[in-house]
């Protein structure tokens, strides 16, 4: 059932209800009414009983023609009683309303014969009360109809904007995120307009960000296979290639000891630096030292060798109980301290940084501050920026930065535990 069908249902009910309580009370006091009526009239049926059974000639049928709630019949010598001068709903609603005692019929047979009888007759009021039930009625259907066409009106406005809504929804769902709403006179419709041009506008912002993402993730791609070409060929190919010839000279030199002595430092010298620079390589692709060591104890070996490489102070403090993490995890926090202390050297002119790693609750909490320039927030993220908040969200943290020029830089990072894959 659609949502103007399930207000019509539920309106109509109740309608239907309050209705059924207006005649309820309608039918008792209408009930109370007739009965003081008749109790009124009862005393005129009894005074017109004792007057037939002291003189019943004085009791002419132009007397009683006229009595108010008062029924008189005169039959002849043999003729029956006819049936109550009301119609049936009436005659129900005088059962209804009144006690059975009220509505009998009292007789009287005459000396010539002739049978005289005497009953209320509340038909009167019954019908005046049938009349105001039936006004009742007219009345609430009016109002019902009525209450409908508006809620009509009204409502075919709203589903009209739900009608947009649902279109422009499914438009964005398609990837168009230019759709926008139009705003219309109802407060609601305008706010609701409001918060999805909002939506689309942040949904077109996290697309174009998301596109730039990877094209300069592409780069970075491009940039580094080229670097690791470059070094490949002109640091470690050129060490091979002197060892290669260094061992082809041995061969030729066999026979001179000193010279074989000499060629052999060499070798020594080169293989001791293409293992440095293998080493190095490794280190910058895949940090192989989480794999032997906690987190801890590899963020200290990081922040030395960055503070022996940069030249600006480098402090680390890590609290007690830390967790043991998964590699996973481990990674994505070695490569985020990684990424903070590569802004630090490229970006904040510092000359220190301190780094603070420390259980908090149920979590971990990660605080990497520089003494540098600073800048004025907010600032459009860069590829580095944006890798750490992708780092963040992979461990369901929450990052957050803070900065004043000429006060430095803070990152602060909040991790639950429980998060954690």
């Amino acid at each position: 059932m659609s949502a103007l069908g399930r207000i019509n249902l539920g309106v109509s009910l109740l309608f239907a209800l309050v209705t059924l309580l207006g005649l309820l009370l309608l039918a008792r006091q209408a009930s109370h009414d007739v009965r003081r009526e008749l109790l009124a009239a009862e005393a005129v049926v009894q005074y017109l009983g004792e007057v037939v059974q002291r003189n019943p000639a004085s009791l002419r049928p132009e007397l009683t023609d006229n009595l108010r709630h008062i029924r008189v019949r005169w039959l002849g010598a043999g003729e029956s009683s006819a049936a109550p001068a009301a119609s049936g709903l009436e005659y129900w609603l005088a059962a209804q309303l009144l006690a059975p005692d009220l509505l009998r019929v009292r007789s009287w047979t005459l000396e010539d014969g002739r049978q005289l009888q005497i009953a209320l007759d509340p038909y009167d009021e019954i019908e005046e009360v049938q009349d105001s039930l039936l006004q009742l009625l007219l009345l609430s259907a009016f109002a019902l109809a009525l209450s409908l066409l508006t809620i009509r009106f009204a409502v075919r406005r709203g589903l009209r904007v739900l009608d947009e809504l649902l279109a422009a929804l499914n438009q964005v769902g398609a990837g168009h995120f230019d759709t926008r709403l139009q705003h219309h006179g109802l407060a609601e419709a305008q706010r609701l307009a409001g918060h999805f041009n909002a939506m689309a506008t942040t949904l077109q912002q996290v697309q174009a960000d998301n596109a730039e993402l990877t094209q300069a993730l592409l780069e970075l791609q491009e940039r580094e296979r080229t670097r690791l070409g470059q070094t490949l060929h002109d640091d470690l190919g050129q060490y091979l290639s002197g060892i290669r010839a260094q061992a082809c000279l041995l061969k030729v030199i066999a026979d001179r000891p000193q010279q074989v002595q000499d060629t052999a430092c060499l070798l020594d010298d080169n293989c001791e630096r293409l293992q440095q620079g293998f080493r190095r390589l490794i280190r910058e692709l895949y940090p192989v030292v989480l794999e032997r060591l906690q987190l801890g104890p590899a963020l200290q070996q990081l922040a030395a060798d960055w503070q022996q490489a940069q030249g600006i102070r480098c402090r680390l403090q890590l609290g007690q109980r830390l967790p043991d993490l998964p590699l996973a995890s481990k990674a994505h926090l070695y490569r985020l301290v990684q990424e903070a202390l590569t802004n630090v050297a490229r970006h904040a002119d510092a000359s220190e940084v301190r780094i603070r790693l420390q259980r908090r609750g149920r979590g971990l909490r990660l605080l990497v501050r520089d003494n540098g320039r600073g800048t004025a927030l907010p600032l459009r993220p860069g590829i580095g920026l944006r890798s750490m908040r992708e780092r963040s969200r992979s461990l369901g943290g929450e990052l957050r930065l803070h900065s004043r020029p000429q006060a430095g830089w803070a990152l602060c990072l909040n991790i639950p535990l429980e998060t954690m894959p």
